[in-house]
């Protein structure tokens, strides 16, 4: 549909504001083809406003209710993404992020700084009978309270 149709059309449904219907009236007294199309468009929006409009039956409604009962309900679609996708899709980034890691590792220039150490300790300074003793007491305590977790959760399964 061209432009000017549509704006007769418009004209005609009487939807165009001021300006622009003034400017199809002006269109229309000048020019003979538009006005012969407006006219021509006048009787075919007549006809078409003469024209009854057929309605349905008054069981049309529970027809159709009846006939989409009696179709089979549509099942919702399941789909499943293989899970070998998912791990080799997952271990191509984690191949490439360690092929990244090693790149940078490779061209960077590091250096750790050189300590002084004095490894040379007097343990038996540090490692007294009162340590020692205090060390087996907390490991007594502790494997005591392990093992009554362990036998408080058999009778629980008992």
């Amino acid at each position: 549909m061209n432009t000017i149709e549509q704006q007769l059309w418009e004209y005609i449904d009487g939807t165009l504001d001021e300006t622009t219907k003034k400017t199809v009236e002006e269109k229309i007294m000048s020019d003979p083809e538009i006005k012969t199309q407006y006219e021509d468009l006048l009787k075919l929006n007549s006809v078409l406003g003469t024209l009854d409009l057929d309605e349905p039956s008054m069981s049309f409604t529970r027809n159709v209710m009846e006939s989409v009962s009696t179709l089979p309900a549509p099942v919702a679609m399941k789909t499943q993404v293989d899970k070998k996708i998912i791990y080799c899709i997952g271990g191509f980034f984690v191949i490439s992020l360690l092929a990244l890691f090693g790149y940078v590792l490779y061209h960077s220039n590091i250096s750790m700084p050189k300590f002084n150490v004095n490894l040379n300790y007097n343990l038996d300074q540090y490692i007294t009978p009162t340590v020692l003793y205090s060390f087996l007491f907390f490991d007594l305590v502790i494997g005591l309270v392990f093992l009554d977790l362990f036998l408080r959760k058999r009778i629980s399964k008992h």
